[in-house]
């Protein structure tokens, strides 16, 4: 087991620095620089003082050794657009209201997309179902930036249910959390049923139910458990994309959150807060695989870690 947890954390750890090598590759291959915009506007020897300042003036192979440096030191660097500013208080600042939404949003994408997709399953063929599907198919169709107006439309606008454009309360939470849920419950929901279905027609299954042992327990004590599993799977990039941050969604619903730096850093060309951001999103979607590749071993006893020594 200790074997096995060091070769995934070092496997971590090479993952992590093969993503900030090519984001740091790809980021100074696009044409231009941060500073493109003021280059008409700005003396020479200013935009020269500014590169030096943030070491743009250096070969890439020193700056990007200087930004592995940093790294280590878990220091991301400043803001080149926000001189004020560091990526770290960047992040610390909007990860908070990102998180608080994201884990909103995966609770209610879990709790109804599981429920729907046993449903389905077990009305397989019927109204229940083809109801089940419909709204599957409808929740992938409708992306988040066209239902978010729609929901403040209908139930901010002209049913003042829930406040939008601030941010404070549980009450601001509601809307945004089912704009960014909506299609997440969908893809669950298709996950669910397809293997529930495939669960409910094993053979202990139906030895269960020779029994006269009731299908609520059944699917209780033995359908969820063993169906769930591809669920889990799926909940890896969304627990990561959704925690830190859907930039649309925050847009709209003015959320504070952490996807609007990394939106604005990608149009600003602020290097520090592009690599900041996306090995910050890194980091916990790595986390996150990890910690669902040990929950697979606590949900299902047949799955194991290690191998077995004969």
């Amino acid at each position: 087991m200790s074997n096995y947890l060091l070769k995934r954390v070092l496997m971590m750890f090479l993952t992590l620095w093969i993503i900030v090598t090519l984001t740091f590759s790809l980021m100074h291959a696009i044409p231009g620089n941060p500073f493109a915009s003021e280059s008409d506007q700005l003396p020479e020897q200013i935009l020269a003082n500014l590169r030096a300042k943030y070491h743009l003036d250096e070969p890439l192979p020193v700056q990007y050794l200087m930004y592995l440096k940093n790294l280590v030191s878990l220091d991301l660097g400043p803001s080149i657009k926000s001189d004020s500013r560091n990526v770290n208080d960047m992040i610390s600042d909007g990860f908070g209201a990102s998180a608080w939404l994201g884990g909103q949003a995966i609770i209610v994408a879990m709790i109804f997309g599981v429920l729907f997709g046993i449903i389905a399953a077990l009305n397989r063929n019927r109204a229940l179902d083809y109801i089940a599907m419909a709204l599957a198919v409808l929740g992938v169709a409708v992306p988040s930036f066209i239902l978010a107006p729609l929901l403040i439309n209908y139930l901010a606008i002209k049913l003042p249910l829930f406040p939008v454009a601030t941010w404070g309360t549980w009450m601001h939470t509601v809307l945004p959390s089912l704009a960014l849920a909506f299609g997440p419950i969908a893809i669950i929901t298709r996950y669910m049923r397809a293997s529930m279905i495939e669960v409910m027609n094993q053979n202990y299954i139906r030895t269960a139910e020779a029994k006269g042992i009731p299908t609520v327990l059944i699917v209780i004590k033995h359908g969820i458990r063993n169906a769930i599993l591809p669920v889990i799977t799926f909940l890896g990039p969304l627990i990561a994309s959704l925690i830190t941050g859907t930039f649309v969604v925050e847009k709209i619903f003015a959320i504070p959150g952490i996807g609007k730096y990394f939106v604005d850093g990608i149009f600003n060309r602020d290097y520090p807060v592009i690599l900041g951001t996306t090995i910050f999103y890194s980091a916990i979607l790595i986390v996150t695989i990890f910690l669902i590749d040990i929950a697979y071993s606590l949900i299902d006893p047949r799955i194991r870690l290690t191998k077995k020594e004969g």
